[in-house]
């Protein structure tokens, strides 16, 4: 790693972790219900809400409850998103004249931003209209995004209370998260990117004259070019902060007028995990121990630097390939060295890799560089991220209530190991919650390995595959990891807009997200009704530096276990077979 791929790497964590505990208190204060700074503006509009809805803001839920009210609102976002797709031909602000979307890409796109997964088997310059993009899609990023941070608050109010079966209103949690934590920040961040070049616009499309005629591979002279152009910016704000990652335009934050300059991409880059990381805050102060929150944070932390850091390496060493080819790969005054192949040249390697390991620890899925260039090792990162279950601060919500699925699995194990009940934040953890646990574990595996197997036993999974060997067996096994852990990356090389990608990798999403939040919720119910065991001098504390190795080395082995043999069929042989003159 070079001195100014640390200092790049260094900065983006600095800045990161010193903005933890003041949104994470902010947040904490929103779910409580406590007074804020924005209150005076926000309140008056969030009790029309009630008050037009019929909703009872002190109206409180079981988890039965609290789960149907979030199927069934995530269920009528889907066929809203559907619908618009369908009928888009017919509606205003559509100035390309586009065309009525496929029923399988339909369900696909539908299905992929009810459940904050975000994939895009489109390009959505040629596919979307700004009235999709703006009504569909980008509502969705919002609703998905607090959906995920609803379900997460109920869990850690089952965590927190006792002797109880309510875990507040969904209504009121959905609203909350969106009028006084994604509105903000997402205006807040749209209005800087306006600033920075991305556009935001209801123009048509513009063509303009090349400075310099091109010839194409038949010999025709270009003398034109069509900017397709829209309301991206505002768009793109929410996707980074929900932890969305849907990019207006067909390459994402590679294109320049999604992501046009350096603060621009470290603005983005940043957002991914701003809300993640501050909710480890939000989770130790609604707790009632800030200690809880912080050994979650060390945990992911040590995790995400590790990864990152070997991603970043492995891109900048090169491609052994080239070096038998005397390529200079080193870094130098006049280039960044390295693999620079799929990767933008204002960014270069470091903002390449991590960017590419941060969308992959977050369920956010935005890319800046394409994943199917990197290195075997380099691709191997964020595709394992999101074989982890994209914990390491992970989406919005969702991330830190499947790392404590984890903690929960961690006490119990460490709790057979002495032979004593083990219990968690006062609660014992017993047979209930570690079934709920284990399904929030298994799921996302059962669901990419038989996804994956699947696609390579049939014809039509076969025809979408466009490259031989190891790499072609990465990209399957890379969209099914994206689809069943609701991340949205892709490896690209797969032809995955056709009917039989649309619909698995559609039921993939809907798996992923929601046979994962029913049990989450269920789990929360029953600690919610347990009494608050006292602490004694057999209960294992779950804030040491103990504990934490101890969280790692149970999810990591997990993870590990679980996918291995897949990877070993993949990158890894991939890896081997490219160390040895080789590769494909």
């Amino acid at each position: 790693m070079t001195s100014l791929n640390f200092l790049q790497f260094f900065l983006y964590l600095a800045v990161l972790l010193l903005l933890v505990k003041p949104l994470g208190a902010y947040m904490g204060r929103v779910y409580q219900g406590e007074r804020t700074f924005l209150s005076p503006v926000i309140a008056p509009v969030e009790r029309l809400f009630y008050r037009l809805s019929g909703v009872r803001p002190d109206g409180e839920m079981d988890w039965k409850t609290y789960a149907i009210a979030l199927l069934i609102f995530n269920l009528v976002g889907l066929l809203c998103v559907y619908i618009l797709q369908r009928l888009q031909q017919f509606l205003p602000f559509n100035p390309q004249g586009l065309g009525a979307v496929s029923p399988h890409l339909a369900f696909s796109t539908a299905a992929s931003f009810a459940t904050n997964t975000n994939w895009q088997s489109y390009g959505g310059e040629t596919t979307l209209s700004y009235l999709t993009q703006m009504l569909g899609l980008a509502t969705q990023n919002f609703l998905s995004a607090a959906t995920g941070m609803a379900a997460l608050v109920a869990f850690i109010r089952g965590l927190a209370r006792h002797t109880t079966r309510q875990l507040g209103s969904f209504w009121v949690d959905l609203t909350r998260s969106t009028l006084y934590i994604l509105l903000p920040l997402a205006l807040l961040l749209a209005l800087v990117l306006v600033s920075q070049g991305v556009v935001q616009t209801f123009r048509p499309y513009t063509t303009v004259t090349l400075l310099q005629p091109a010839q194409t591979a038949d010999g025709q002279t270009v003398t034109e070019q069509t900017l397709p152009l829209g309301p991206a910016a505002s768009q793109v704000a929410i996707k980074q902060l929900g932890t969305n990652g849907g990019g207006f335009f067909n390459v994402n934050s590679a294109h320049p007028f999604e992501n046009p300059t350096p603060l621009s991409n470290f603005l983005e880059m940043l957002s991914i995990l701003l809300i993640p990381a501050a909710l480890t805050y939000t989770f130790g102060k609604m707790v009632g121990d800030t200690r809880q929150g912080w050994a979650i944070l060390i945990a992911m932390s040590v995790v995400f630097i590790l990864l990152a850091g070997s991603a970043i390496v492995a891109e900048q060493a090169g491609n052994p390939a080239l070096t038998a080819l005397g390529v200079d790969q080193n870094a130098s005054t006049l280039q960044a060295g390295g693999n620079m192949e799929g990767k933008e040249v204002r960014f270069g390697i470091a903002n390449s890799a991590l960017w590419a390991t941060a969308t992959t620890a977050a369920s956010n899925g935005s890319v800046n560089s394409m994943h199917d260039s990197y290195m075997p090792l380099g691709g191997l990162i964020p595709m394992w991220l999101i074989q982890l279950g994209e914990i390491i601060y992970g989406g919005v919500g969702s991330g830190l209530y499947g790392m404590l699925a984890f903690v929960i699995i961690a006490v119990f194990v460490a709790g057979l190991m002495v032979g004593r009940t083990p219990e968690y934040l006062g609660k014992k953890i017993e047979v209930f919650e570690m079934k709920m646990a284990s399904l929030v574990v298994l799921i996302p595996v059962l669901t990419v390995l038989f996804g994956t197997a699947i696609a390579l036993s049939f014809p039509a999974g076969l025809a979408g595959i466009y490259n031989a060997g190891p790499q072609g067996f990465s990209e399957v096994l890379y969209a099914f990891s994206s689809a069943g852990n609701n991340n949205g990356s892709a490896f690209a090389g797969l032809g995955a807009n056709s009917p039989f990608y649309n619909t698995t990798l559609g039921m993939a999403m809907l798996i992923a997200r929601y046979a994962l939040t029913v049990p989450v919720l269920a789990m929360a119910g029953a600690l919610a009704a347990k009494k608050k065991v006292p602490t004694s001098a057999g209960t294992l504390p779950t804030h040491t530096p103990l504990f934490v190795g101890w969280l790692i080395a149970v999810f990591v082995i997990v993870g590990a276990l679980s996918f291995l043999p897949a990877l070993a069929l993949g990158p890894i042989v991939q890896q081997l077979l490219l160390g040895a003159g080789r590769f494909f």
